[in-house]
């Protein structure tokens, strides 16, 4: 192996530490990284410089955060592990509202992930995503009629973005569309990026039913861009910890799914 070779490998192990430790703690200082990975802080800013560009973490001074903010999502490995039992709870919920014979848009929150992870004893089905774990999840199951969503991929979101795949969902009729969002309140749902917005208002038209699916850490948030008002979904699924007055506004349409550790 080359001089060339090695150097690069090495600099990619180096970064995928950073991107561990900082996904595990959530944030972390320049000078605590370099410490960990054993090189100088000019390195280390320049990998960081590197992460922020391909979306993997946020930069900010002194440091980097996996952690969402108004305009930052978060990365899709970041997103995996955050609420995993409020998502488990709210993905049990939903499930019963799949029906066997139904056609379903899956968008590319985690949240729909772990609903995706559910459905191997609900066929046939028909699932349409764009988001390549949920492919991945889907596509040894022989009752799953899987449709995939193309378009430009996006590794920070490890799903397929862009015109591309809004015209894919524009050409689908489906019975319910499954999505989530970075922040809600008791009107408005929002995201943080406007091309992730854009395709999953495709998905609400595509479908006869659309159901938000969203664990309460998402309701103190904000973020920049206005997705749909919270009446424009037929259903709303979220965890026992939600505002009660959110629940009130919502009326009818919500469902709550109660997490295993009871209200949080």
């Amino acid at each position: 192996m080359s001089r060339t070779s090695k150097g690069a490998r090495s600099r990619e192990q180096r970064q995928q530490q950073i991107v561990d430790y900082v996904l595990e703690r959530g944030s972390a200082s320049a000078a605590e990284l370099a410490d960990l990975v054993g090189v100088s802080l000019m390195t280390v800013h320049r990998d960081l410089d590197e992460l922020a560009r391909r979306g993997l973490l946020r930069k900010f001074h002194g440091g980097v955060s996996a952690q969402p903010s108004t305009v930052f999502e978060g990365s899709s490995e970041y997103r995996m592990g955050a609420n995993r039992e409020l998502k488990d709870a709210i993905a049990r919920t939903a499930l019963r509202l799949v029906e066997p014979g139904a056609s379903i848009l899956l968008d590319d929150s985690t949240t729909a992930l772990t609903l995706a992870g559910l459905l191997g004893g609900v066929g046939p089905l028909t699932v349409a995503t764009n988001y390549l774990p949920v492919i991945q999840e889907l596509k040894s199951l022989p009752d799953v009629h899987l449709i995939c969503l193309g378009g430009n991929y996006s590794a920070t979101h490890d799903s397929f973005l862009g015109l591309p795949c809004i015209e894919a969902v524009g050409a689908l009729s489906v019975d319910m569309a499954f999505v989530s969002t970075s922040a809600m309140n008791a009107t408005m749902t929002f995201h943080q990026e406007h091309e992730l917005v854009q395709v999953k208002r495709a998905m609400l038209d595509a479908a006869a039913t659309s159901v938000l699916l969203m664990d309460s850490s998402k309701m103190p948030r904000k973020a920049l861009h206005r997705m749909a008002p919270l009446g424009d979904y037929d259903k709303l699924v979220v965890d026992d910890g939600v505002d009660p007055e959110l629940l009130a506004a919502a009326g009818d349409v919500i469902d709550v799914a109660v997490a295993p550790t009871g209200n949080v």
